[in-house]
């Protein structure tokens, strides 16, 4: 691949990864949540300045092969509970799904759906006056301020019975009217035979579905009128990658992170790592996953909050704390989060109009961010409108000076992140912390030492690793199909219909019929097991015969990874040239003055001790007092704890 350029849009920072024939640079643009497409472009402006040396995004998207991009704006909108009000359509015979819906996570069903909800008599499909209680059941929910619905039936013929509505829905609100509310039905997505994972599953891509859909379109516009040879690819929170056209909603939920985990597991093998557990904290959240035994986690029924769905997803988890999530006093104890003031206005040092506190402020007024540097210098941070909203929001309401109240911040913020890490992954004597995203490096030491962990890997790319993690991925498709009662017969026809759909997919992904590959999968559960089975020829396993209905999984794949040979470490050279000098606030020691080191000036095997600091263009590592440092001969930073 010559040109490559990865974006990764979070709520706070959008980050740019650029590949240019084995070279690796990197910028950032503000998230402008107001009309993403907007930092879309602002991205790949700064991009093509980075490349050619003044900004043009007319060559850019000439000569660029591969644009991939990928999110965090499903994760924030979840976590911040911020997207449409849906109504839920069910009929009797699930009467009870709604308490089983509830069960799974009562405050985010409250948020997105509450009392918005009707049940339908069982044998609405078979009554003379189906028709009017289907319209009546569709205005009742728009009535009460639904602006998107959800129609998921149980039953062996949930498939058949949403159907029926579908047709009936479509006849009395043509999509071509004004009034026709968006209607999505659970068997579109999955035909999962679980109602309550795939209703929630039908739930949470609608929620989804509006923003995502509105920035991408205008984004993939936009780009066709600059006549770009390859279409907008979407990373997907399954690792692989799509068109817009073909990917959905609740595949770009933490599909952001998602790359991350991919970068870590690349990052691992290079240095033979087993045991790594990761923090990518950007403005939102921290978000949280493991590699070990040579693989990320991944579940083939996934989590969202909590909630199982339908499709397989990287098992990371999202924690509401971010260096743009909001500090507040409560009860006399600092709270974090969820809430976040995100890019705007974001935190108060911006000076964009923000005024609550965040860690981002105590980290400028504790002298661990330099006002004239962060961001690339693109943005001066102001520390008198930080301390006025540490001292408003922290200080005053706890009856602590300045300097305490940003020691507390800091503690608070650190354990946190280090009570998420111990909810969500195992963490041994063994276990490496690796630091990414904007603010993962920033108080890395910290939350390793309140976790319990010894050693700290940043990388190089740590303020764009989760860009850099998606630059490498392949583009697939997945079909999924359930049949009752298999045998041969079904197993053929089913295949070869699944196999039908890839054919015309892959086509408009670019592929023929014979490039690229085709993976089927059984699974069923028996005895109360749930057993797998790869196929390789249209014969069904003796096992598979007892089963009340099997899953079909086809998955067609063009690979485009390629494994790499090559290894990096860490050996110990000359002492490191200190940069600078910056004063500090340490914990029992006041305002002390420690060396700035700037790791792009930084040779393999530089080291040193802390306190410190090493910063470069877009991120800032602390290193405390008690931890020592090394640089690989791949430019990437490991800490470990003295002693």
């Amino acid at each position: 691949m010559g040109l490559q350029i990865n974006i990764d849009n979070g709520g706070t920072l959008t980050d740019i990864c650029i590949l240019n024939d084995g070279l690796v640079n990197k910028t950032k643009v503000l998230t402008t949540p107001y009309d993403l497409s907007k930092c879309f472009f602002e991205g790949l402006q700064k991009a093509s300045g980075v490349i050619y040396g003044k900004p043009n995004v007319a060559r850019l998207l000439e000569e660029v092969d591969l644009i991939r991009y990928s999110t965090t704006q499903g994760t924030n909108a979840i976590c911040e509970r911020k997207g449409p009000r849906l109504g839920l359509i069910i009929h009797g015979a699930t009467n009870d799904i709604m308490v089983s819906l509830a069960e799974h996570d009562p405050e985010l069903y409250a948020a997105l759906v509450g009392n918005r909800v009707v049940v339908l008599d069982d044998d609405l499909m078979k009554r003379e006056d189906r028709d009017n209680l289907i319209v009546k059941a569709i205005n009742e929910l728009t009535a009460a301020g639904a602006n998107r619905l959800v129609v998921s039936f149980g039953g062996k013929d949930f498939i058949e019975s949403e159907s029926i509505f579908k047709r009936v829905a479509l006849r009395k609100y043509p999509r071509h009217l004004l009034g026709a509310v968006p209607i999505l039905y659970g068997s579109d997505l999955s035909t999962d035979t679980h109602l309550a994972r795939r209703t929630w599953t039908a739930l949470i891509n609608s929620f989804l579905h509006p923003a995502m859909e509105n920035f991408l379109y205008n984004a993939e516009n936009r780009l066709r009128s600059y006549r770009t040879k390859n279409p907008l690819q979407i990373f997907r929170n399954d690792g692989d990658s799509s068109r817009v056209a073909k990917s959905i909603a609740i595949k770009t939920y933490s599909s952001g992170p998602r790359g991350g985990m991919e970068g870590m597991k690349t990052f691992s093998k290079f240095y033979g790592f087993s045991d790594v557990v990761a923090i990518d904290i950007g403005g939102t959240t921290t978000d949280i996953g493991q590699y070990i035994n040579d693989t990320v986690a991944e579940k083939r029924r996934g989590n969202v909050e909590g909630i199982t769905v339908s499709f397989p997803l990287c098992d990371i988890i999202s924690a509401g704390v971010g260096g743009s999530s909001i500090f507040r006093v409560q009860d006399k104890r600092i709270v974090i989060g969820p809430e976040s003031v995100g890019a705007v206005p974001g935190p108060a040092c911006f000076g964009r109009g923000g005024k609550e506190a965040t860690i981002t402020d105590a980290s400028l007024l504790s002298g661990i961010l330099d006002p004239n540097s962060y961001f690339g210098g693109d943005l001066a941070l102001d520390a008198e409108r930080a301390a006025g909203a540490v001292m408003k929001s922290i200080a005053t309401p706890l009856g602590v000076n300045l300097e305490e109240a940003l020691l507390q911040m800091q503690h608070a913020y650190e354990e946190k992140v280090a009570v998420e890490l111990h909810k969500s992954t195992s963490i041994s004597k063994e276990t490496i912390l690796l630091a990414f995203g904007g603010a993962g490096p920033l108080n890395a030491c910290g939350i390793a030492e309140k976790a319990g962990i010894n050693t700290v890997a940043v990388p190089k790319m740590a303020a764009v690793f989760s860009a850099y993690g998606i630059g490498e991925c392949d583009i697939s498709q997945n079909y999924t199909a359930t049949i009752h009662g298999i045998n041969e017969n079904k197993l053929e026809e089913t295949l070869s219909e699944l196999q039908a759909k890839a054919s015309r997919d892959m086509y408009a992904e670019g592929f023929t019929d014979g490039s690229y590959d085709l993976r089927v999968k059984l699974v069923a559960t028996v005895d109360g097991k749930e057993i797998t089975h790869s196929l390789s020829k249209s014969e069904v396993p003796t096992p598979f015969l007892k089963a009340d209905h099997v899953e079909v999984e086809l998955k067609a794949v063009k690979v485009l990874r390629t494994e790499r040979e090559s290894h990096v470490k860490y050996k110990k050279g000359e002492k490191a040239i200190l940069n600078s000098n910056r004063t500090l606030l340490i914990k029992g020691k006041g305002r002390v003055e420690v060396p700035v080191f700037n790791l792009n000036e930084m040779r393999t095997g530089d080291h040193g001790d802390g306190p410190a600091i090493i910063e470069e263009d877009y991120f800032t590592c602390r290193v405390l007092d008690g931890w020592s440092f090394i640089i690989s001969d791949a430019g990437d930073i490991l800490l470990n704890k003295r002693g």
